[in-house]
């Protein structure tokens, strides 16, 4: 039997916060016993809707990952939770179980973080409180040295006010074995200033406390199909701007105004970073805010996820001395150091970095379009661009633009060849939004101007939703891009595989697939 309910009972009062893990007991894969410790309660049941907003997992590595829930009661006393991981659906061959607590302090939230897994292998787990059975999910761990091939789901920018979460029940039904989140989860406004199509947000005013952005949080949370990607697999995320306020750096935003009584900047991006730390199945860092950090699977991949939107970022500007003064960051000294140091010291057929902005020039007559992503901060795009050359066999993931883009990388414009390659030393595959607002502005003019003054771009589209699929194995990275034409109705046709396209070890360029990639049988 587990703890008693008395027992848990004096675990969840004593509590100060939500801890990672409160105690384990498990067993070897192999071995699993039917005698681990079970659930059991003699109380009064807690509410049907204890666990309304369901489980989740993330930050997989080969012998771990992270479990989360939270519990929904009346009252702000902690609750003792209680839960189990196994290698069925049934929970016939459990592998662990363990006891945390649901604390006010962490928005009743629980993180658990499951150790001594086995690597590359699936998992099922599920959570109980108050005499009530959470959902049931299904995880996976990071492959191990043996990995010939991965599948990562990727998207970005979900507005749940402006249409239905359709890419997140298709990649809850694809087969990946980790979903990438590029960032803006949420979407800090409110119902005013004209950004609503669908429904209203709740809580209908613009988010900027760290009660505003819990409730956001939950209501997000609540979504079914938003449920359904975080049952099915685990996701390794980072924040972009919208986790906090519009097009924020590490020291403002253009979304916040202190002199209209939103007060100090610092408090709101603390706010925002707790709420998203409680609510999403990350890896808390010794440093709370710092987001960047790195994955393997196996000898195939190294995965290094950045953080251009908050940690070290400078504001952007149009002013050219200050766009192109050579000290200029995006990263922080920091964070670019640990990149630099990440690249070059790695041994893995595959370098894959996983990061906010747009790394590819955009420009229209010599004039960059968005000085908001890399091209605000050429002098820290050749820096990262040089690292990446040295490196080799280097693929960039983004999001934020709301738009679909694959990119060749070159350092130099003027010594890149669009028919061979030849000046690519890595290439960009952008995800589309899941919601999010597309780019109506960009006319088909326009748009063919776009593709005349950039012509290292192999495809884009910038007016459907949807997500990318990911496949990796050690000759070659292929992206595949699915878009749906409308995402406002609830019923819609499935996505059209827009593009395939491929970069191969060792030529760091893109060329098109012949189909897109099939699911692992």
């Amino acid at each position: 039997m587990g703890l008693s309910r008395r027992e848990l009972l004096r675990l969840a009062a004593a509590a100060t916060v939500a801890p990672a893990l409160s105690s384990l007991v498990g067993c070897d894969d192999e071995a699993a016993e039917p005698t681990l410790p079970s659930y059991s309660w003699d109380g009064p049941l807690g509410p049907e809707d204890l666990f309304q907003h369901g489980i989740a997992s993330g930050d997989p590595l080969p012998d771990a990952v992270i479990l989360w829930s939270r519990v929904t009661q009346a009252g702000a006393a902690p609750v003792a939770v209680f839960w189990e991981i196994a290698t069925d659906a049934e929970f016939t061959r459990r592998i662990a179980v363990g006891d945390a607590v649901a604390a006010p302090e962490a928005d009743f939230t629980v993180k658990v973080d499951a150790t001594g897994l086995s690597a590359g292998t699936t998992y099922f787990y599920r959570f109980w409180a108050q005499g009530r059975v959470s959902p049931v999910g299904r995880t996976r761990t990071a492959a191990a040295v043996d990995a010939e091939r991965v599948r990562f789901g990727v998207c970005s920018c979900a507005s749940l006010g402006l249409g239905f979460l359709h890419a997140y029940q298709a990649l809850a039904e694809a087969d990946v074995d980790v979903v990438l989140h590029l960032g803006d989860y949420i979407y800090e406004y409110g119902n005013e200033g004209g950004v609503i199509a669908r429904t209203g947000y709740e809580p209908a005013h613009e988010i900027i406390t760290l009660e505003d952005y819990r409730v956001r949080y939950a209501w997000y949370r609540s979504h079914s199909r938003l449920q359904a990607v975080h049952a099915a697999h685990p996701m390794i995320c980072v924040w972009d701007d919208h986790e906090t306020a519009n097009d924020s750096w590490r020291d403002g935003a253009d979304n916040h105004n202190e002199d209209e009584g939103e007060g100090p900047w610092a408090d709101r991006r603390a706010a925002a970073a707790q709420a998203w730390r409680e609510w999403l199945p990350v890896r808390v860092q010794a440093e709370p805010e710092r987001i960047w950090r790195s994955f393997q699977y196996g000898s195939l991949i190294d995965l290094i996820m950045l953080d251009t939107r908050l940690w070290g970022r400078e504001q952007k500007t149009i002013k050219e001395e200050i766009r192109l003064d050579p000290e200029r960051t995006l990263l922080g000294e920091d964070q670019e150091d640990w990149l630099t140091e990440g690249l070059m010291s790695s041994t893995a057929q595959w370098r894959i970095i996983g990061q906010q902005v747009m790394l590819a020039p955009l420009t229209l007559n010599g004039i960059q379009l968005n000085n908001d992503q890399w091209d605000g901060y050429p002098a820290a795009r050749e820096r990262l661009l040089r690292q990446a050359q040295a490196a080799g066999n280097v693929v960039v993931l983004t999001g934020d633009i709301h738009s679909s883009w694959g990119c060749d990388l070159p350092i130099d414009r003027d010594a890149y060849d669009p028919e061979t390659g030849v000046g690519s030393v890595a290439v960009e595959m952008v995800t589309p939004a899941v919601s999010s607002r597309t780019l109506p502005f960009l006319t088909p003019t326009i748009e063919g101007l776009i593709a005349s003054n950039n012509p290292h771009l192999q495809f884009f589209d910038v007016t459907r939703r949807g997500y990318i699929l990911l496949d990796v194995t050690a000759a070659q990275v292929q992206a595949d891009w699915y878009l749906y034409d409308d995402i406002e109705p609830e019923v819609v046709p499935p996505p059209e595989h827009a593009a395939g396209l491929i970069v191969r070890s060792g030529e760091p360029r893109l060329i098109p697939a012949d189909g897109p990639t099939q699911a692992r049988t």
